[in-house]
């Protein structure tokens, strides 16, 4: 059984080292000012989808991301690791899109790649922590959906037989195709990059990468160094729905906040001193 799964991918800003240059005037992130790392769970998802690629011959898997011109590396990344193809959806138009925005944008790139039997994705991106994306997905498209997997177990007779995990335990479930899937981080870890498809695909870039000086320019007549690039035209989307101007919320602020202990107390294990820790907990009303 032949799949075509394409693997939603996001490039986010390294969260571990917000500042306070971290948001631009307008509320939205400044990713210039932050360094950009693969989204970890989408990382995750992309395992996924290439074991299911391995495990059903002529199926391909393709990495579709949105972002400025940079963002092409996931796509990269994502072929080192072993992906077909990979589709950039960019735009000015669509900057400072919050999950709706994002979710319209995506949903309209998997219609123009068309006949899509598995969509996957990381849970959430590290820069949002909402996990909207996914499931807005699914719903515009009219998806069958399974969150917070672990495992695509098999893939069989048009159905994907999925391990969730759950509050208290994990659950098996079958989903028919066409389906989207979102994978949490506890999924598999992602194979490392191949260094024969390093070599090849280390040139692969989207047009607007591409500044026409380049050593290597004469290799780009080969078309597996083009990456796909759309815009909001191109995927026959509506400018009203994408960017600021299709977002309904917007961040006001992100602050990095440094927890300090106001004091510290150092206790033995004799009796007196776990009874007045008892006392001082239930005086304050921290327990009881």
């Amino acid at each position: 059984m032949k799949l075509k799964i394409v693997v939603l991918a996001k490039q986010v800003p390294d969260t571990r080292n917000v500042g306070k240059d971290a948001m631009t005037a307008e509320g939205t992130v400044n990713r210039a000012a932050l360094p950009a790392i693969f989204n970890p769970e989408d990382l995750n998802a992309l395992e996924q989808a290439l074991r299911i690629k391995d495990q059903h011959p002529g199926s391909t898997v393709g990495i579709l991301t949105m972002g400025p011109p940079r963002a092409g590396e996931i796509i990269r990344q994502g072929l080192y690791r072993g992906a077909d193809e990979g589709w950039l959806l960019t735009d000015r138009k669509s900057a400072g899109a919050d999950t709706l925005a994002t979710s319209y944008f995506l949903a309209k790139g998997i219609e123009k790649i068309g006949n899509v039997d598995i969509v996957i994705g990381g849970r959430q991106a590290i820069d949002g922590d909402t996990a909207q994306v996914g499931p807005q997905v699914a719903q515009k498209l009219g998806l069958n959906q399974v969150t917070y997997a672990e495992e695509v177990l098999k893939i069989e007779d048009g159905k994907a037989t999925i391990r969730r995990h759950i509050d208290g335990g994990v659950e098996t479930v079958v989903a028919p195709l066409p389906v989207l899937i979102t994978v949490n981080g506890s999924a598999a870890p992602a194979r490392p990059c191949n260094v024969k498809r390093v070599m090849k695909y280390k040139y692969a870039t989207c047009p607007m990468e591409r500044k026409g000086d380049e050593p290597w320019s004469s290799l780009y007549a080969r078309p597996y160094l083009t990456l796909g690039q759309w815009s909001i035209a191109d995927c026959g989307a509506d400018e009203a729905q994408c960017g600021l101007s299709g977002s309904p919320t917007k961040v006001k602020t992100v602050q990095n906040i440094v927890f300090q202990a106001k004091e510290s107390k150092t206790l033995t294990s004799s009796d007196s001193d776990v009874e007045s820790l008892v006392k001082e907990l239930l005086d304050e009303k921290i327990i009881g």
